[in-house]
């Protein structure tokens, strides 16, 4: 699983993919170059929600990337996907337990190392820091300095995602800085076609393959 826990890491937001969009512009991603693909949905359909999950997970196959749910061990299980845990969203380790020693499972840190420590013990697969610069979707979460993805490389081993406020002019720096993942939702899908969406995906992952 290594070979996918470093790149562009995209993240669906529901209202930006609204209206149809969800498939074209998931897709344009991954044509793209994104590794990873976390669907992000926190209605109550979950009807839709299975359907949808699982149109992802044949796209994702169909390019060779990663399809993560976030915050339903459930569905993930169910899909034979991976999952994304916050710290409100449950027990990683038993959500480790039920999606077994293979399954890549992510843990949000925020901007805490003492936080990273008990997801790396309980079984994480990679940590997620951020955010690091003003964030759309989560406006209020903890701000992290570039820093922190060094030192968290240099104690847990474990692949480390950047995430808040990611654009192209200031992912290469968090890259630097040590980031594998660079998780991205706004500046990647807040666009007016697949056809730029696919541009901006690919302008990220080249970030991690300088010429």
């Amino acid at each position: 699983m290594s070979q996918f826990l470093r790149g562009l890491y995209a993240i669906t937001d529901s209202t930006l993919l609204a209206d149809g969009r969800l498939f074209p512009y998931v897709e344009a991603a991954l044509k793209g170059g994104a590794k990873l693909l976390q669907y992000r949905d926190k209605s109550a359909d979950e009807a839709r929600r299975l359907r949808e999950a699982d149109g992802l997970r044949d796209l994702c196959a169909r390019y060779g990337a990663q399809l993560i749910i976030n915050d339903d061990a459930e569905l993930a299980a169910r899909l034979g996907v991976g999952l994304h845990l916050g710290q409100e969203d449950g027990s990683l380790a038993a959500a480790r337990a039920l999606l077994g020693r293979q399954a890549i499972i992510g843990a949000t840190c925020h901007a805490r190392l003492d936080l990273a420590e008990q997801a790396a013990r309980d079984g994480a697969s990679y940590l997620a820091f951020g955010r690091f610069f003003n964030s759309l979707t989560k406006p209020g979460a903890p701000a992290a300095r570039p820093e922190l993805l060094e030192q968290a490389r240099a104690r847990f081993h474990l692949p480390v995602c950047a995430i808040g406020g990611i654009t192209q002019d200031n992912a290469a720096a968090l890259i630097a800085q040590g980031a594998n993942l660079i998780a991205v939702v706004h500046a990647l899908f807040a666009a007016d076609s697949p056809a730029e969406v696919e541009r901006r995906a690919r302008a990220f992952a080249a970030l991690f393959n300088p010429s």
